[in-house]
Protein backbone atom coordinates (compact mmCIF):
# COMPACT_ATOMS: atom_id res chain seq x y z
CA UNK A 1 0.00 0.00 0.00
CA UNK A 2 1.44 3.57 -1.06
CA UNK A 3 1.77 6.42 1.89
CA UNK A 4 -1.32 8.08 -0.18
CA UNK A 5 -3.67 4.82 0.21
CA UNK A 6 -2.37 4.24 3.38
CA UNK A 7 -3.55 8.00 4.37
CA UNK A 8 -6.42 8.09 2.69
CA UNK A 9 -7.36 4.55 4.64
CA UNK A 10 -6.77 6.10 7.85
CA UNK A 11 -8.50 8.61 7.11
CA UNK A 12 -11.64 6.80 6.41
CA UNK A 13 -10.90 5.01 9.48
CA UNK A 14 -11.68 8.03 11.50
CA UNK A 15 -14.15 9.23 9.88
CA UNK A 16 -16.34 6.10 10.37
CA UNK A 17 -15.34 5.95 14.04
CA UNK A 18 -16.50 9.55 14.67
CA UNK A 19 -19.68 8.97 12.74
CA UNK A 20 -20.21 5.42 14.95
CA UNK A 21 -19.36 6.90 17.82
CA UNK A 22 -21.77 9.87 17.51
CA UNK A 23 -24.38 8.00 16.51
CA UNK A 24 -24.32 5.85 19.71
CA UNK A 25 -24.64 8.74 21.27
CA UNK A 26 -27.25 9.84 19.58
CA UNK A 27 -29.38 6.67 20.40
CA UNK A 28 -28.74 6.89 23.90
CA UNK A 29 -31.69 7.23 26.35
CA UNK A 30 -31.35 10.49 28.28
CA UNK A 31 -30.89 10.25 31.67
CA UNK A 32 -33.34 11.88 34.67
CA UNK A 33 -33.57 12.22 38.23
CA UNK A 34 -35.85 14.35 40.39
CA UNK A 35 -34.04 16.24 42.91
CA UNK A 36 -34.90 19.58 45.12
CA UNK A 37 -32.74 22.48 46.76
CA UNK A 38 -33.54 24.50 49.68
CA UNK A 39 -32.86 28.63 48.19
CA UNK A 40 -31.32 31.22 50.39
CA UNK A 41 -34.59 32.45 51.54
CA UNK A 42 -36.08 29.41 52.61
CA UNK A 43 -38.16 28.21 49.36
CA UNK A 44 -37.60 24.35 48.58
CA UNK A 45 -37.56 24.19 44.30
CA UNK A 46 -38.71 20.97 43.33
CA UNK A 47 -36.50 20.09 40.11
CA UNK A 48 -35.86 17.55 37.29
CA UNK A 49 -32.42 16.91 35.92
CA UNK A 50 -32.11 15.47 32.24
CA UNK A 51 -28.94 15.01 30.91
CA UNK A 52 -28.67 13.65 27.32
CA UNK A 53 -27.78 14.70 23.56
CA UNK A 54 -29.03 16.74 20.98
CA UNK A 55 -28.13 16.53 17.27
CA UNK A 56 -26.88 18.57 15.19
CA UNK A 57 -28.14 18.79 11.61
CA UNK A 58 -25.97 19.97 8.63
CA UNK A 59 -28.11 23.71 7.60
CA UNK A 60 -26.14 26.59 7.25
CA UNK A 61 -22.51 24.19 7.88
CA UNK A 62 -21.92 23.21 4.21
CA UNK A 63 -22.73 19.60 5.23
CA UNK A 64 -25.26 16.85 4.57
CA UNK A 65 -28.69 18.55 5.67
CA UNK A 66 -30.37 15.63 6.44
CA UNK A 67 -27.47 13.57 9.23
CA UNK A 68 -26.37 14.32 11.88
CA UNK A 69 -23.05 16.21 12.37
CA UNK A 70 -22.49 15.99 16.10
CA UNK A 71 -23.67 14.74 19.41
CA UNK A 72 -23.98 17.48 21.66
CA UNK A 73 -24.29 16.63 25.30
CA UNK A 74 -26.68 18.80 27.50
CA UNK A 75 -28.08 18.96 31.05
CA UNK A 76 -30.84 20.65 31.68
CA UNK A 77 -32.69 21.63 34.83
CA UNK A 78 -36.24 22.36 34.98
CA UNK A 79 -38.68 23.07 37.57
CA UNK A 80 -41.40 20.39 37.92
CA UNK A 81 -44.89 21.28 37.23
CA UNK A 82 -44.10 25.08 36.16
CA UNK A 83 -45.14 24.87 32.79
CA UNK A 84 -43.76 25.21 29.22
CA UNK A 85 -43.75 29.09 28.83
CA UNK A 86 -41.26 29.33 31.61
CA UNK A 87 -37.84 31.07 30.70
CA UNK A 88 -35.01 29.06 29.30
CA UNK A 89 -31.33 29.85 29.82
CA UNK A 90 -29.23 28.32 28.17
CA UNK A 91 -25.14 28.45 29.20
CA UNK A 92 -21.75 27.59 28.21
CA UNK A 93 -18.33 27.68 29.13
CA UNK A 94 -15.42 28.79 26.49
CA UNK A 95 -11.54 28.18 26.37
CA UNK A 96 -12.59 28.07 22.83
CA UNK A 97 -12.38 24.09 24.57
CA UNK A 98 -14.00 24.09 27.90
CA UNK A 99 -17.40 22.26 28.92
CA UNK A 100 -19.40 23.96 30.35
CA UNK A 101 -19.28 22.26 33.86
CA UNK A 102 -17.96 25.87 35.48
CA UNK A 103 -21.34 28.32 35.37
CA UNK A 104 -22.57 24.73 35.66
CA UNK A 105 -21.22 23.49 38.85
CA UNK A 106 -19.87 27.03 39.86
CA UNK A 107 -22.74 29.49 40.31
CA UNK A 108 -26.00 28.50 37.77
CA UNK A 109 -26.94 24.89 38.98
CA UNK A 110 -28.71 23.85 42.24
CA UNK A 111 -25.23 21.76 42.66
CA UNK A 112 -22.06 23.56 42.96
CA UNK A 113 -18.55 22.81 44.25
CA UNK A 114 -17.30 24.21 47.57
CA UNK A 115 -14.00 25.80 47.21
CA UNK A 116 -11.99 28.47 48.50
CA UNK A 117 -12.75 32.31 48.69
CA UNK A 118 -8.93 33.22 48.49
CA UNK A 119 -8.32 31.61 45.18
CA UNK A 120 -5.73 28.99 46.88
CA UNK A 121 -6.48 25.03 45.70
CA UNK A 122 -8.63 23.05 49.09
CA UNK A 123 -7.54 19.82 50.27
CA UNK A 124 -9.52 16.79 49.08
CA UNK A 125 -12.30 15.57 49.04
CA UNK A 126 -14.47 17.17 46.45
CA UNK A 127 -17.66 17.05 45.88
CA UNK A 128 -21.00 19.38 44.70
CA UNK A 129 -22.92 20.73 47.61
CA UNK A 130 -26.16 22.19 47.29
CA UNK A 131 -26.39 25.70 45.90
CA UNK A 132 -28.94 27.82 47.46
CA UNK A 133 -28.41 30.84 44.97
CA UNK A 134 -29.30 28.53 41.84
CA UNK A 135 -30.53 30.67 39.06
CA UNK A 136 -33.25 27.62 38.81
CA UNK A 137 -35.01 30.30 40.66
CA UNK A 138 -35.55 32.55 38.19
CA UNK A 139 -35.45 30.10 34.23
CA UNK A 140 -35.10 26.27 33.61
CA UNK A 141 -31.30 25.77 32.75
CA UNK A 142 -29.99 24.08 29.96
CA UNK A 143 -25.77 23.56 30.16
CA UNK A 144 -24.49 22.53 26.53
CA UNK A 145 -21.01 21.17 26.23
CA UNK A 146 -20.15 21.85 22.37
CA UNK A 147 -18.93 19.67 19.98
CA UNK A 148 -14.80 19.33 21.18
CA UNK A 149 -16.13 19.24 24.95
CA UNK A 150 -17.49 16.89 27.41
CA UNK A 151 -18.49 14.05 25.76
CA UNK A 152 -19.82 15.93 22.61
CA UNK A 153 -18.41 14.74 19.65
CA UNK A 154 -18.64 15.35 15.86
CA UNK A 155 -19.87 13.29 13.40
CA UNK A 156 -17.10 13.58 10.79
CA UNK A 157 -13.59 15.08 9.78
CA UNK A 158 -15.57 17.72 8.15
CA UNK A 159 -17.77 18.60 10.48
CA UNK A 160 -15.05 18.60 13.09
CA UNK A 161 -13.31 21.25 11.24
CA UNK A 162 -16.58 23.45 10.68
CA UNK A 163 -17.36 23.41 14.64
CA UNK A 164 -13.58 24.56 15.58
CA UNK A 165 -14.40 27.53 14.11
CA UNK A 166 -15.69 30.93 15.34
CA UNK A 167 -18.72 30.86 12.89
CA UNK A 168 -18.89 26.97 12.65
CA UNK A 169 -19.47 26.68 16.58
CA UNK A 170 -21.86 29.77 16.42
CA UNK A 171 -24.02 27.31 13.43
CA UNK A 172 -23.66 24.64 15.95
CA UNK A 173 -25.13 25.93 19.11
CA UNK A 174 -27.58 28.06 17.41
CA UNK A 175 -28.71 24.17 16.04
CA UNK A 176 -28.58 22.57 19.75
CA UNK A 177 -30.49 25.45 21.49
CA UNK A 178 -33.18 25.31 18.37
CA UNK A 179 -33.20 21.40 18.95
CA UNK A 180 -33.50 21.31 22.57
CA UNK A 181 -36.45 23.56 22.24
CA UNK A 182 -38.12 21.29 19.71
CA UNK A 183 -37.47 18.47 21.82
CA UNK A 184 -38.76 19.50 25.32
CA UNK A 185 -41.32 21.52 23.78
CA UNK A 186 -40.62 25.14 24.41
CA UNK A 187 -40.98 27.28 21.76
CA UNK A 188 -41.97 30.48 23.08
CA UNK A 189 -40.85 30.93 26.38
CA UNK A 190 -38.65 33.92 27.22
CA UNK A 191 -35.58 32.96 26.12
CA UNK A 192 -32.21 33.97 28.08
CA UNK A 193 -28.29 33.22 27.31
CA UNK A 194 -25.59 33.14 29.46
CA UNK A 195 -21.66 32.83 28.47
CA UNK A 196 -18.53 32.88 30.49
CA UNK A 197 -14.99 34.26 28.67
CA UNK A 198 -15.07 32.85 24.87
CA UNK A 199 -18.93 31.86 25.90
CA UNK A 200 -19.39 35.54 25.61
CA UNK A 201 -17.47 35.48 21.86
CA UNK A 202 -19.61 32.95 21.06
CA UNK A 203 -22.76 34.34 23.13
CA UNK A 204 -22.60 37.87 21.47
CA UNK A 205 -22.72 36.09 18.19
CA UNK A 206 -25.29 33.79 18.90
CA UNK A 207 -27.88 36.77 20.01
CA UNK A 208 -27.77 37.99 16.53
CA UNK A 209 -27.68 34.72 14.93
CA UNK A 210 -30.63 33.34 16.95
CA UNK A 211 -32.72 36.07 16.29
CA UNK A 212 -32.26 35.28 12.04
CA UNK A 213 -34.10 32.10 13.42
CA UNK A 214 -36.70 33.90 15.03
CA UNK A 215 -35.84 32.68 18.50
CA UNK A 216 -34.56 35.92 19.79
CA UNK A 217 -33.35 36.32 23.22
CA UNK A 218 -34.92 38.22 25.91
CA UNK A 219 -31.62 38.56 28.22
CA UNK A 220 -28.08 37.73 27.32
CA UNK A 221 -25.96 37.80 30.30
CA UNK A 222 -21.73 38.02 29.99
CA UNK A 223 -19.69 36.77 32.23
CA UNK A 224 -15.96 37.57 31.80
CA UNK A 225 -16.21 39.37 28.37
CA UNK A 226 -13.99 38.54 25.33
CA UNK A 227 -16.08 40.16 22.48
CA UNK A 228 -13.23 41.96 21.04
CA UNK A 229 -9.62 40.12 20.96
CA UNK A 230 -7.78 43.14 19.99
CA UNK A 231 -8.03 44.33 23.79
CA UNK A 232 -6.40 41.05 24.49
CA UNK A 233 -4.14 39.82 22.20
CA UNK A 234 -0.36 41.22 22.94
CA UNK A 235 0.81 41.99 19.23
CA UNK A 236 2.97 44.11 17.96
CA UNK A 237 1.58 47.18 16.77
CA UNK A 238 -1.45 46.91 18.26
CA UNK A 239 -1.02 48.91 21.56
CA UNK A 240 -4.42 48.80 23.23
CA UNK A 241 -4.62 45.54 25.62
CA UNK A 242 -0.80 47.48 27.49
CA UNK A 243 -3.45 50.71 28.49
CA UNK A 244 -6.28 48.28 29.40
CA UNK A 245 -4.77 45.95 31.25
CA UNK A 246 -2.64 48.22 33.50
CA UNK A 247 -5.88 49.13 35.68
CA UNK A 248 -5.78 45.18 36.62
CA UNK A 249 -2.07 44.98 37.13
CA UNK A 250 -3.06 47.50 39.41
CA UNK A 251 -5.27 46.12 41.51
CA UNK A 252 -3.26 43.48 41.82
CA UNK A 253 -0.19 44.88 42.79
CA UNK A 254 -2.51 46.71 45.50
CA UNK A 255 -3.79 43.37 46.58
CA UNK A 256 -0.39 41.86 47.20
CA UNK A 257 1.12 44.77 48.82
CA UNK A 258 3.30 45.66 46.01
CA UNK A 259 2.56 49.52 45.79
CA UNK A 260 3.56 52.35 48.20
CA UNK A 261 2.18 55.03 49.83
CA UNK A 262 -1.29 56.51 48.21
CA UNK A 263 -1.63 54.06 45.75
CA UNK A 264 -1.17 51.13 47.84
CA UNK A 265 -3.89 52.37 50.68
CA UNK A 266 -7.11 51.22 48.83
CA UNK A 267 -7.87 48.91 45.49
CA UNK A 268 -10.03 52.05 44.52
CA UNK A 269 -6.85 54.02 45.09
CA UNK A 270 -5.37 52.47 42.63
CA UNK A 271 -7.83 51.57 40.11
CA UNK A 272 -8.45 55.09 39.85
CA UNK A 273 -5.15 56.41 39.51
CA UNK A 274 -4.44 53.44 36.63
CA UNK A 275 -7.82 54.17 34.99
CA UNK A 276 -6.65 58.07 34.80
CA UNK A 277 -3.28 56.98 33.65
CA UNK A 278 -4.10 54.95 31.17
CA UNK A 279 -6.62 56.73 29.60
CA UNK A 280 -4.17 59.82 29.37
CA UNK A 281 -0.84 60.16 29.45
CA UNK A 282 -0.29 56.48 29.07
CA UNK A 283 -1.85 56.00 25.60
CA UNK A 284 -0.24 59.47 24.33
CA UNK A 285 3.21 57.59 25.56
CA UNK A 286 2.31 54.72 23.43
CA UNK A 287 0.77 56.26 20.43
CA UNK A 288 4.16 58.32 20.16
CA UNK A 289 6.61 55.76 19.68
CA UNK A 290 9.46 56.64 18.37
CA UNK A 291 8.99 60.47 18.76
CA UNK A 292 8.52 60.05 22.51
CA UNK A 293 11.22 62.38 24.26
CA UNK A 294 13.72 60.75 26.99
CA UNK A 295 12.28 62.95 29.33
CA UNK A 296 8.63 61.98 28.69
CA UNK A 297 9.80 57.92 28.39
CA UNK A 298 11.35 58.03 31.67
CA UNK A 299 8.16 59.84 33.67
CA UNK A 300 6.17 57.06 31.78
CA UNK A 301 8.61 54.22 33.17
CA UNK A 302 8.67 56.14 36.25
CA UNK A 303 4.85 56.11 36.90
CA UNK A 304 4.04 52.65 35.07
CA UNK A 305 6.63 51.12 37.29
CA UNK A 306 4.50 52.92 40.57
CA UNK A 307 1.16 51.62 39.61
CA UNK A 308 1.95 47.82 38.54
CA UNK A 309 5.13 47.60 41.24
CA UNK A 310 7.58 46.31 38.87
CA UNK A 311 10.83 47.71 38.77
CA UNK A 312 11.77 50.71 36.49
CA UNK A 313 13.97 49.26 34.84
CA UNK A 314 11.69 46.07 33.71
CA UNK A 315 9.30 48.45 32.70
CA UNK A 316 12.19 50.42 30.94
CA UNK A 317 13.19 47.08 29.27
CA UNK A 318 9.95 46.46 27.85
CA UNK A 319 10.09 49.60 26.23
CA UNK A 320 7.05 51.07 28.45
CA UNK A 321 4.34 48.27 27.59
CA UNK A 322 3.91 45.39 29.86
CA UNK A 323 2.38 42.45 28.70
CA UNK A 324 0.18 40.16 30.65
CA UNK A 325 2.99 37.28 29.97
CA UNK A 326 5.43 40.01 31.42
CA UNK A 327 3.37 40.73 34.46
CA UNK A 328 2.97 36.97 35.47
CA UNK A 329 6.41 36.25 35.71
CA UNK A 330 8.26 39.59 37.06
CA UNK A 331 5.35 40.96 38.59
CA UNK A 332 5.89 39.46 42.32
CA UNK A 333 9.46 37.84 41.20
CA UNK A 334 11.07 39.47 44.20
CA UNK A 335 9.20 37.54 46.34
CA UNK A 336 9.85 33.81 44.16
CA UNK A 337 5.85 34.25 42.67
CA UNK A 338 4.47 33.58 39.76
CA UNK A 339 1.02 35.84 39.47
CA UNK A 340 -2.25 33.71 38.30
CA UNK A 341 -3.96 35.11 35.39
CA UNK A 342 -7.79 34.02 35.50
CA UNK A 343 -7.28 35.11 39.06
CA UNK A 344 -4.62 37.39 39.73
CA UNK A 345 -5.30 36.63 44.26
CA UNK A 346 -3.55 33.35 43.00
CA UNK A 347 0.25 32.79 43.52
CA UNK A 348 2.50 29.91 43.75
CA UNK A 349 6.41 29.47 43.80
CA UNK A 350 8.32 30.14 41.10
CA UNK A 351 10.97 27.57 40.18
CA UNK A 352 14.75 27.64 41.52
CA UNK A 353 15.74 28.81 38.02
CA UNK A 354 13.30 31.44 38.53
CA UNK A 355 11.61 31.12 35.16
CA UNK A 356 11.31 33.91 32.59
CA UNK A 357 8.21 32.00 31.51
CA UNK A 358 4.58 31.28 32.83
CA UNK A 359 4.59 27.72 33.11
CA UNK A 360 1.25 27.27 34.52
CA UNK A 361 -1.66 29.27 36.02
CA UNK A 362 -2.49 29.36 39.75
CA UNK A 363 -5.47 31.30 38.83
CA UNK A 364 -6.82 27.70 36.87
CA UNK A 365 -5.05 25.45 39.34
CA UNK A 366 -7.03 26.11 42.24
CA UNK A 367 -10.37 25.35 40.62
CA UNK A 368 -9.45 23.05 37.63
CA UNK A 369 -8.80 19.84 40.66
CA UNK A 370 -11.82 20.39 42.73
CA UNK A 371 -14.32 21.00 39.75
CA UNK A 372 -13.41 17.91 37.92
CA UNK A 373 -13.40 15.54 40.67
CA UNK A 374 -16.64 16.98 41.70
CA UNK A 375 -18.04 16.99 38.44
CA UNK A 376 -17.25 13.29 37.90
CA UNK A 377 -19.03 12.46 41.07
CA UNK A 378 -21.63 14.38 40.37
CA UNK A 379 -22.15 12.61 37.11
CA UNK A 380 -21.74 9.56 38.00
CA UNK A 381 -24.19 10.09 41.00
CA UNK A 382 -27.05 11.11 37.59
CA UNK A 383 -26.49 7.51 36.49
CA UNK A 384 -24.52 9.09 33.55
CA UNK A 385 -21.69 6.17 32.15
CA UNK A 386 -18.17 7.31 32.91
CA UNK A 387 -16.82 5.02 30.89
CA UNK A 388 -15.74 7.59 27.75
CA UNK A 389 -13.19 10.34 29.27
CA UNK A 390 -15.17 13.66 29.82
CA UNK A 391 -13.36 16.65 28.19
CA UNK A 392 -13.40 19.43 30.88
CA UNK A 393 -10.90 21.41 29.30
CA UNK A 394 -9.49 20.43 25.42
CA UNK A 395 -6.37 22.33 24.66
CA UNK A 396 -5.92 20.81 21.20
CA UNK A 397 -9.47 22.26 20.26
CA UNK A 398 -7.69 25.91 21.15
CA UNK A 399 -4.57 24.94 19.38
CA UNK A 400 -6.08 24.12 16.06
CA UNK A 401 -9.43 26.69 16.22
CA UNK A 402 -10.16 28.73 13.13
CA UNK A 403 -10.43 32.67 14.63
CA UNK A 404 -11.05 34.18 10.82
CA UNK A 405 -14.82 34.43 10.34
CA UNK A 406 -16.67 34.44 6.74
CA UNK A 407 -16.21 32.07 4.13
CA UNK A 408 -12.51 31.31 4.28
CA UNK A 409 -10.45 28.50 4.06
CA UNK A 410 -7.17 29.86 5.80
CA UNK A 411 -6.51 27.82 8.83
CA UNK A 412 -6.01 29.00 12.46
CA UNK A 413 -4.65 32.28 13.04
CA UNK A 414 -5.97 35.45 12.46
CA UNK A 415 -4.89 36.74 9.81
CA UNK A 416 -7.94 38.86 8.22
CA UNK A 417 -7.49 40.79 11.79
CA UNK A 418 -8.66 40.12 14.95
CA UNK A 419 -12.10 38.69 15.72
CA UNK A 420 -14.86 40.16 17.15
CA UNK A 421 -18.34 39.46 18.41
CA UNK A 422 -19.41 42.92 19.16
CA UNK A 423 -20.48 43.91 16.42
CA UNK A 424 -23.08 40.72 16.50
CA UNK A 425 -24.58 41.69 20.06
CA UNK A 426 -24.81 45.21 18.57
CA UNK A 427 -26.78 44.28 15.66
CA UNK A 428 -29.30 41.78 17.66
CA UNK A 429 -29.87 44.93 20.44
CA UNK A 430 -30.79 47.40 17.19
CA UNK A 431 -33.09 44.41 16.21
CA UNK A 432 -34.44 43.68 19.25
CA UNK A 433 -35.75 46.14 21.68
CA UNK A 434 -36.77 43.34 23.92
CA UNK A 435 -33.05 42.78 23.83
CA UNK A 436 -31.25 43.59 27.39
CA UNK A 437 -27.74 42.28 28.68
CA UNK A 438 -26.09 42.16 32.00
CA UNK A 439 -22.23 42.13 31.92
CA UNK A 440 -20.03 40.67 35.01
CA UNK A 441 -16.76 41.39 35.51
CA UNK A 442 -13.92 40.28 37.72
CA UNK A 443 -11.18 43.22 39.10
CA UNK A 444 -8.98 40.58 39.08
CA UNK A 445 -9.06 38.91 36.18
CA UNK A 446 -5.97 39.54 34.07
CA UNK A 447 -7.91 36.81 31.11
CA UNK A 448 -10.13 39.62 30.22
CA UNK A 449 -9.65 42.37 32.17
CA UNK A 450 -12.61 44.60 33.31
CA UNK A 451 -11.67 47.72 31.33
CA UNK A 452 -11.22 45.79 28.29
CA UNK A 453 -14.62 45.00 28.26
CA UNK A 454 -15.26 48.66 29.35
CA UNK A 455 -13.47 49.71 26.39
CA UNK A 456 -15.74 46.65 24.47
CA UNK A 457 -19.08 48.16 25.70
CA UNK A 458 -18.29 51.79 25.08
CA UNK A 459 -17.34 50.99 21.33
CA UNK A 460 -20.55 49.70 20.58
CA UNK A 461 -22.46 50.94 17.08
CA UNK A 462 -25.46 51.81 18.50
CA UNK A 463 -27.39 54.60 19.79
CA UNK A 464 -27.32 55.87 23.96
CA UNK A 465 -31.01 54.94 24.17
CA UNK A 466 -30.44 50.94 23.10
CA UNK A 467 -27.02 51.11 25.16
CA UNK A 468 -28.91 51.84 27.92
CA UNK A 469 -29.88 48.28 28.05
CA UNK A 470 -26.69 47.32 29.32
CA UNK A 471 -25.58 46.50 32.61
CA UNK A 472 -22.21 46.30 33.84
CA UNK A 473 -21.29 45.15 37.31
CA UNK A 474 -17.99 44.52 38.65
CA UNK A 475 -16.63 41.87 41.18
CA UNK A 476 -13.93 41.55 43.80
CA UNK A 477 -12.64 38.24 42.55
CA UNK A 478 -11.44 36.81 39.32
CA UNK A 479 -12.30 35.42 35.89
CA UNK A 480 -15.17 32.78 37.89
CA UNK A 481 -15.82 35.65 40.55
CA UNK A 482 -18.46 33.06 41.67
CA UNK A 483 -15.95 31.15 43.48
CA UNK A 484 -15.70 33.68 46.08
CA UNK A 485 -18.56 33.16 48.08
CA UNK A 486 -19.75 36.98 48.70
CA UNK A 487 -19.36 37.53 45.03
CA UNK A 488 -21.63 34.36 44.26
CA UNK A 489 -24.23 36.30 46.20
CA UNK A 490 -23.68 39.61 44.75
CA UNK A 491 -23.93 38.13 41.00
CA UNK A 492 -27.17 36.49 42.27
CA UNK A 493 -28.63 39.68 43.91
CA UNK A 494 -27.27 41.41 40.84
CA UNK A 495 -28.80 38.93 38.17
CA UNK A 496 -32.41 39.42 40.12
CA UNK A 497 -32.13 43.01 39.91
CA UNK A 498 -31.19 43.07 36.50
CA UNK A 499 -34.48 40.61 35.47
CA UNK A 500 -36.70 43.00 37.75
CA UNK A 501 -35.32 46.43 36.40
Amino acid sequence: MSDTDKTSADSNDTAKRLRERAERLLTRPAVTKDDSVVLADGRTLAYTVKAGFIPVLGQGLGLVASEPQAAVFTTAYSLRDAGPARPVCFAFNGGPGSSSIWLHLGALGPKRVRVNDDASLPPPPYAVIDNPLTWLDHFDLVFIDPPHTGWSVSASEDARKQHLSVDGDVEALAEVMRGWLAANGRFGAPLYLCGESYGTTRGAALADKMTDLGLAFTGVILVSCAMDLQTLVFRPKNDLPYALFLPAFAVTAQYHGALQGALGASPEAARVAAEEFASGDYLAALHAGARLTSQAFGRTAQRVAELTGLPRGVVEEQNLRIGDACYFVEGLRARGLLVGRLDSRATAPLGARRERDMLFDPGIESVLVPYTAAAMAYQASLGLPTDQRYEVMSGDAHKVWRWVRGPSDSPGGDSAGFTTTSDDLARAMRRNPNLKVLVASGRYDLGTPYSATDWSLAQLDAPPAVLARITHRYYDAGHMMYTRQADLAQLHADLAAWLAA
